[in-house]
């Protein structure tokens, strides 16, 4: 499972919001890059695989395709705000190692 903290789930929520397509969902991928090898990807997508997996908390869904579930399982999607705020931020006990930026990581 993954999970999406209150505050991400607002942040996407408000996101959807100024999105042309009200049928979108947060997509959430892994792609090779960054740093440390593999970085995460976020759009939004209306379209929802056979394959994808989808988990909603707060009022909010995401989607993630069966290969970067893997690297995702047990993760906690948050967002921090403000000044001196993060961001989106991935809580992922699957990295072994991860940049300092925190965009991308390795296994």
């Amino acid at each position: 499972m993954i999970h999406i903290s209150e505050n991400a789930a607002k942040q996407i929520a408000q996101l959807k919001n100024s999105e042309s397509n009200p049928n979108a969902n947060l997509r959430v991928q892994i792609v090779g890059g960054g740093c440390s090898g593999l970085s995460y990807k976020l759009k939004f997508d209306a379209e929802v695989l056979e394959t994808d997996k989808t988990f909603e908390q707060h009022g909010v869904k995401i989607i993630v395709d069966s290969k970067s579930y893997l690297y995702l399982l047990g993760t906690t999607l948050d967002y921090e705000g403000g000044l001196n705020g993060k961001g989106f931020s991935f809580l992922n006990p699957n990295a072994k190692k991860s940049c300092g930026c925190g965009s991308s990581f390795s296994v």
